[in-house]
């Protein structure tokens, strides 16, 4: 939604600028003044500032590291409904088709489920991600550890959520596609005094799209409150209901067996057909969260922050699959399949304090932070294998071939937790204890330095509840950050900087502690980078970054056996990243990236020898979204998205065809309240394949999809 651009602060002392996220205290005691009027207030494509990427408040200029930010206004604009959607539009972040139940991501060569945030706390467990209450996407590339912690190797995808504002009102909008998916959501600000603001976030939608026996629906609430108490603090209550229920779709399986001489490619003319059972293949999750925030300004340059979230997770998913690519069996052209449950619950208890203090010494400015984070996450997961109730099955009933059909037939599928039938059941227990100190340097008009230090005591205690045996692993790791930004000119800053992630061998979601994995060191990620940021306009941004990270003790999904994690010894990513934000002129907007990159294996291990590629990296992307109001009440927009051929999985013998889709929309301000638009996704029904997870799950890209929308605001 729009925002609107003037605010009146609430008297408690601290106002939320949407467009900013910023928050800005009242004056200081002793002062007259009891109002600020925000003005100049960007409702467009571009950020100037953000407190995510150093705990502070800073000029995105300002930051060493290449940052990307996806606004609410290309949100709406491009009728973005998902993480997905959003991460086409920032170079050098690849989507995994995630076994279809959950967002995964590839930045710079890494994969991972676990590293999103909101509002800069944890958000790891595995489900699809909404933004019916998201301000803005940001995207903060290269390892992170200094500021989040374990993970985020390649970078980390940070979702910044609506807070209570000044002003009241009530916005809404309504949407449908031409496959009958459909949403309604509400965005509703009511302060109730100069001391207490409120605001909610809800969203009912129904999912459908071309491929067979696909639905499910999602119901999500976000209620917020703001208080103050005397001036100078400010707290933000705030509770998440989120239920999501859908269809598990892995796509379609390789055509043939390839190999590293003649890479296979996808199964062709099987766009809509579904390689599942239908009612069997779902995923139900349920998420209750709590979060609080508290901001305390001692002085005019003295602020304390600390933040709490408890989470409350259920989700249970089932699914058969494909495991094989079409193999010929009596004759017949077959696909192997498996299933399998796996049901999850997880608590998340998480706080985090930060101190940040402002101090000038003649020409040298500190911006000085420190804080402790602490963290317990309890998990509970299952792994029960499904059984095939005839047909031509082999393992024991565990994999079955059907023949190639639309629709498939499959036999029916039995669960079993008895012995020797792959059963697992763990209980695990994560507990982090960190602090950290930083200081951003600014020497006078041209030079900033920033270094800072992080240490963690990451302990976790799994309990292989099958085998009876328990295991434990501490890790106590150093995670630095330093860079120099150079600014010879105003709106231009160039940068260098270091910066170093770890993960521990449990992987991102702490299920596959064993004795071997128990002794081996955590993950380690070290980034180097050369970046550029220059301010063409005063609204437009220019973003050039190359960087080099290295990976060691690196996992890897086994290509032969997806649940197994293997080894892979060491990887190199490198490339260019360049990106354009903002407006050409007050009725241009443009959101533009390109990244060249490469990610190979550089140490031979039993099942990747060097050489071999990082799978879902393609070597080219580059996209281009552009909104031009041809008049006040008319506009249009055109999206172009590339990405050249990658491989779907470690074993280098299935390929990921490149493709190229085309999108437009039409922009229609019907009245001061209401706006209507029209979205058509894969303008020139393209035929391509759009993600993958492993050789044989594989997502056929959407045909010409059109959506249509209309938003109100009061």
């Amino acid at each position: 939604m729009r925002n609107l651009g003037i605010g009146t602060a609430l008297g408690f002392g601290l106002l939320t600028v949407p467009a900013m996220a910023q928050d800005q205290f009242l004056p200081g005691p002793g002062s007259t003044s009891q109002t600020i009027i925000v003005t100049g207030v960007r409702d467009g494509y571009q950020i100037d500032a953000t407190s995510t990427a150093t705990r502070t408040p800073t000029e995105l200029n300002d930051v060493p590291q290449a940052v990307s930010i996806i606004t609410e206004t290309q949100i709406d604009d491009q009728a973005m409904r998902s993480i997905a959607d959003v991460l086409r539009y920032v170079p050098g972040a690849v989507i995994s088709q995630g076994e279809g139940h959950r967002d995964q991501i590839i930045l710079r060569g890494n994969s991972s489920t676990a590293d999103f945030f909101v509002d800069g706390l944890r958000d790891d467990v595995q489900y699809y991600r909404g933004l019916y209450n998201a301000e803005r996407i940001e995207v903060l590339k290269g390892p992170n550890a200094m500021i989040f912690g374990r993970g985020g190797g390649g970078g980390v995808i940070n979702r910044v959520t609506k807070r209570p504002v000044a002003n009241a009102f009530i916005t809404g909008s309504g949407s449908a596609d031409t496959y009958g998916a459909w949403y309604v959501d509400a965005d509703i600000s009511q302060p109730l005094s100069e001391s207490v603001s409120t605001r909610m976030n809800a969203v009912y939608e129904e999912f459908r799209n071309n491929r067979d026996f696909y639905d499910g629906r999602r119901v999500a609430i976000n209620p917020t409150v703001a208080l103050s108490l005397g001036g100078a603090t400010r707290i933000d209550l705030g509770f998440e209901y989120n239920s999501d229920k859908r269809t598990i779709d892995r796509g379609v399986p390789s055509a043939v067996q390839g190999s590293l001489t003649s890479p296979s490619r996808p199964l062709t003319g099987v766009r809509d057909t579904f390689f599942g059972v239908p009612g069997f293949n779902v995923s139900d999750f349920e998420a209750k969260v709590l979060n609080g925030r508290v901001e305390h300004r001692f002085s005019d340059n003295l602020t304390l922050t600390s933040r709490i979230l408890y989470g409350d997770y259920d989700k249970l998913y089932r699914n058969a699959f494909a495991v094989t690519p079409v193999t010929p069996r009596g004759g017949v052209r077959s696909v192997g399949l498996e299933a399998y449950s796996d049901p999850t619950t997880r608590t998340n208890l998480l706080n985090q304090n930060d101190l940040v203090w402002t101090v000038t010494t003649g020409p040298v400015r500190h911006v000085l932070l420190a804080g402790f984070e602490v963290s317990d996450q309890r998990t509970r997961n299952q792994r029960i294998n499904g059984f095939f109730g005839g047909g031509d099955i082999v393992n024991g009933g565990r994999r079955v071939f059907v023949g190639l059909a639309d629709p498939i037939t499959v036999p029916p599928v039995t669960l079993r937790t008895a012995a020797n039938t792959g059963y697992r059941s763990v209980r695990t227990n994560a507990d982090v204890t960190a602090f950290y100190v930083q200081d951003q340097i600014s020497i006078g008009d041209h030079v900033d330095v920033i270094g800072g230090v992080r240490r963690d005591r990451f302990t976790l205690n799994v309990d292989d509840l099958v085998a009876a045996q328990s295991y434990s692993r501490t890790d106590t790791l150093w995670s630095p950050r330093v860079g120099v930004v150079l600014k010879p000119v105003q709106p231009v800053s160039i940068y260098a900087s270091y910066s170093r992630s770890f993960l521990p061998q449990s992987g991102d979601q702490f299920s596959s502690l064993d004795i071997t994995s128990a002794a081996l060191e955590p993950e380690r990620f070290d980034n180097y980078e050369l970046g550029l940021k220059w301010d063409i306009l005063p609204t437009l941004n220019l973003t050039a970054a190359i960087y080099q990270l290295d990976r060691t003790n690196t996992r890897a999904a086994d290509p032969n056996d997806a649940a197994r994690t293997v080894l892979t010894g060491a990887q190199r990513s490198k490339g260019f990243e360049l990106g354009l934000s903002g407006a050409i002129t007050a009725q241009w907007q443009i959101s533009a990236g390109y990244a060249l990159q490469d990610a190979t294996i550089r140490k031979t291990t039993s099942v990747a020898p060097a050489g071999r590629e990082v799978p879902l990296v393609p070597k080219q992307q580059a996209s281009l979204w552009t909104r031009y109001d041809l008049t006040p009440r008319l506009g249009a927009g055109v999206g172009v998205y590339h990405q050249s051929k990658s491989f779907t999985s470690i074993s280098n013998t299935a390929i990921l065809p490149a493709f190229t889709r085309v999108d437009a929309a039409a922009f229609f301000k019907l009245t001061p309240q209401i706006e209507a638009q029209i979205n058509v996704e894969n303008l020139l029904n393209s035929d391509y394949f759009s993600s993958a997870y492993n050789d044989n799950n594989i997502m056929p890209g959407a045909p010409t999809t059109v959506r249509a929308t209309v938003r109100m605001r009061l």
